[in-house]
């Protein structure tokens, strides 16, 4: 990000439009740095890419042309709010899909430049990171950041905004990958995360025992692609009855959930901080909120958690995260581009 010569730090609140469209999900959000959220507005396309079970790149991105514009009109109507009103625009850069960043990143700019509003790129991680922010109470730094999703599941810590030290990192599959791949393997659909999840609350515990892999590695990093590949072995070797499939979800899951708080736990005793943020899609995960907030008050420290309409892809947390910069001085030029891999220790530190 760069510094426009008349960004000088805002003492004044701000108020942002975010413009979220990474994937498949299209979040438009208004956030005032004084007031909070305003308002918010989201479109899944969920049930257009159903039938090709997994996210089309090409049909996303004409999808998100489509919507951005109506919900971002809609949201201003509802809110009472003018362009005009704007103090900036913020928009996803990355990382994500190429065609569908596109598509939220020349819509933002445009508004910006016809305006004449700063713009703001956010790093689609950095406000997963962040978005417990949107909640009350917030969590204050230094905290150990666990970002939990289809794409990736790392621990960071976190000193201020911008300030991002890698802890640990999945060598292969994410934790959300793992989900939904192991919901196929027992005909879940897609998508199958959230289904295998609902699956295990109804499986017996201990019915199913499966590796917890790099668990006990002695470092921050994971491992999930084994654990996906024990499932197969199971399903294939023995099939998977209806009852059984519920077992073997709860089996799943758990060695999913005990990795996670394992390395959690190592993260917090490494770097001595009192807090956790947890952000992304899996961070909805009810097993793994219960049992990561349990074991983490035996260590004297606290949990927080975005909103459940907050973990997976939205608007607010990238209005938020522009907000935040913009009062820091933080704006881009209007000649924008996308980063569709971006590694969020990467991210340079604000003035």
């Amino acid at each position: 990000m760069t510094d426009r010569a008349h960004a000088a730090r805002y003492t004044r609140p701000m108020l942002v439009l975010g413009v979220e469209t990474s994937c498949d999900e299209t979040g438009v959000a208004l956030y005032d740095s004084a007031r909070g959220l305003l308002g918010h507005a989201l479109h899944s396309q969920m049930a257009m890419h159903q039938a090709y079970g997994g996210v089309v790149p090409e049909l996303a991105s004409r999808d998100h042309i489509r919507r951005v514009v109506p919900l971002v009109e809609g949201l201003l109507a509802e809110t009472g709010t003018v362009l005009t009103d704007l103090d900036g625009i913020a928009y996803t850069q990355g990382p994500g899909l190429a065609g569908a960043l596109l598509a939220g990143a020349s819509v933002a700019t445009a508004l910006g430049f016809a305006l004449g509003k700063p713009t703001l790129a956010v790093h689609h991680l950095e406000a997963h990171l962040l978005s417990p922010l949107l909640g009350d109470p917030k969590p204050a730094f230094p905290f150990v950041a666990l970002l939990v999703s289809g794409g990736h599941t790392q621990l960071y810590a976190v000193a201020d905004i911008g300030a991002y030290t890698l802890l640990g990192d999945t060598l292969d599959d994410a934790a959300g990958e793992a989900f939904d791949k192991t919901a196929t393997l027992l005909g879940l659909g897609y998508p199958g995360g959230p289904a295998l999840a609902k699956l295990a609350e109804t499986g017996r515990s201990g019915a199913v025992v499966l590796p917890r892999p790099m668990k006990d590695s002695g470092d921050l990093n994971m491992s999930f692609s084994g654990l996906k590949t024990a499932v197969l072995t199971l399903v294939r070797r023995e099939g998977a009855l209806a009852a059984e499939k519920a077992d073997i979800a709860r089996g799943f899951e758990d060695a999913i959930v005990d990795v996670l708080v394992a390395k959690t736990l190592a993260a917090l005793d490494q770097t001595t901080f009192s807090r956790v943020v947890v952000g992304g899609g899996v961070g909805a995960n009810r097993a793994l909120r219960e049992r990561l907030s349990a074991a983490a008050l035996t260590r004297g420290a606290e949990v927080f958690y975005p909103d459940l309409q907050f973990c997976t892809d939205n608007g607010a947390m990238i209005a938020l995260v522009g907000a935040l910069r913009l009062r820091r001085g933080v704006a881009d030029d209007y000649a924008f581009t996308v980063r569709p891999r971006w590694e969020l220790a990467d991210l340079s530190t604000p003035p």
